[in-house]
């Protein structure tokens, strides 16, 4: 196993990490994943309180097998569940039963999206329980997990004194969430970036398009040597200098064989930016192969906004985008992104067409947006997703 150094606290961390939520059903099988990939390196296991019995699984691995020493264990408090100050105890308490420890490497809130949400988080005073927290040793580690856009990721970057932060990136994403942008302002600051996702869930190795499946058949590396597309994706992550690990959920022996060894031929910090123009234009031309009918060819440049009826063309394409090429983008996470800002606000007035370098006929775009997150019973269950989440 290859490892990075934490900057932040000297932490020795694999390159490598054990993305949990995806964890089999069968405890047994479970079980042996998880001590195998502690045997052979990997030393970061992240979890999260409403993965269903997820801490609680990982929790009896761990003091199961006597592990628990050898792994940094990660999980993450949901916002919307922190309704009052008593609740991040109340939360935690159950966090540190179910994982069976009386401390947490890296803590995290969960899934950020706005400067709001984070804000609503400080007015609930997670600030003095961070720091409670920390002086008692119970949190060793302070970060939190991003599902939103690029600029509030650097405005939530900015209002805190992070120790890490939790991101989605890989080669189709690099312009996406956080992004390549992310990254780098994240590096600037001294924080150490987690990445989640580096398969987009498995379907950057197992459910590419036949078009961009064919690419990495024929794809070759500098040295002439064929990759699996598991292989590229990954490489490509480790490949950015910011990342300090890479999770993966690792629910079958041979993904977890071939990402330790994937992890022992690219994970080192000194093969960070090894990756020469010939291979990065390989990446270039698979997105370009990830293109397919279904797709709506926007760069997300953003020439059209504002629009006037208030809806995020440049976010609601690429939802779209991932849905239709990789099956990637959900329905709740069209709704929680896009909400007051969705497609269905457009009245097809026509104002963002002329602005589009692209020449996008955008209003049929934003009906087929429409007709594949929006169906006759979003708008009561975006009304309640938002009234559960933002109060």
């Amino acid at each position: 196993m290859q490892y990075r150094i934490n900057p932040k606290n000297g932490d020795r961390i694999s390159a490598l990490g054990f993305g949990c939520m995806r964890f089999p059903k069968d405890d047994a099988l479970t079980a042996d994943l998880v001590r195998r990939a502690i045997e052979g390196g990997v030393n970061y296991v992240d979890t999260a309180y409403i993965y269903p019995h997820n801490e609680e699984r990982l929790g009896a691995i761990l003091a199961g097998t006597g592990l628990r020493d050898r792994v940094h264990i990660a999980t993450k408090i949901p916002p919307y569940l922190v309704r009052r100050a008593g609740d991040f105890d109340r939360l935690f308490a159950t966090q540190l039963q179910r994982l069976q420890t009386d401390y947490i490497d890296y803590q995290l809130i969960h899934m950020l999206t706005t400067p709001e949400s984070w804000q609503r988080m400080l007015d609930r005073g997670v600030a003095d329980w961070v720091a409670a927290k920390k002086a008692s040793g119970e949190i060793r580690n302070f970060g939190f997990s991003f599902h939103g856009g690029g600029e509030n990721f650097l405005h939530i970057l900015e209002a805190f004194d992070w120790d890490f932060a939790m991101v989605q990136i890989n080669y189709l994403d690099e312009c996406d969430q956080a992004g390549v942008v992310g990254l780098e302002r994240a590096a600037a600051l001294g924080i150490p970036v987690i990445v989640m996702e580096p398969l987009r869930g498995g379907r950057l190795a197992a459910g590419l398009s036949p078009a961009a499946t064919k690419h990495w058949q024929e794809a070759r590396d500098d040295d002439g040597r064929a990759h699996s597309p598991a292989a590229w994706a990954l490489r490509w992550v480790w490949n950015r200098p910011e990342v300090l690990t890479v999770l993966s959920g690792m629910n079958a022996a041979d993904q977890l064989d071939e990402n330790l060894r994937l992890a022992d031929q690219f994970g080192a910090a000194d093969a960070a930016d090894t990756l020469s123009a010939d291979e990065l234009a390989l990446y270039a031309r698979a997105r370009e192969a990830l293109q397919g009918d279904d797709a709506i060819e926007c760069t997300n440049c953003g020439y059209c906004q504002p629009c006037p009826r208030g809806v995020n063309i440049p976010l609601c394409f690429s939802l779209y985008n991932g849905r239709a090429l990789t099956a990637s983008s959900s329905k709740m996470q069209y709704m929680l992104r896009t909400y007051g800002a969705n497609a269905g606000r457009c009245n097809a007035c026509g104002r963002c067409e002329p602005k589009c370098p692209q020449g996008l006929a955008i209003r049929t775009g934003l009906r087929r947006v429409r007709g594949a997150f929006e169906g006759p019973l979003y708008r009561p269950a975006n009304w309640v997703a938002h009234k559960v989440l933002h109060t």
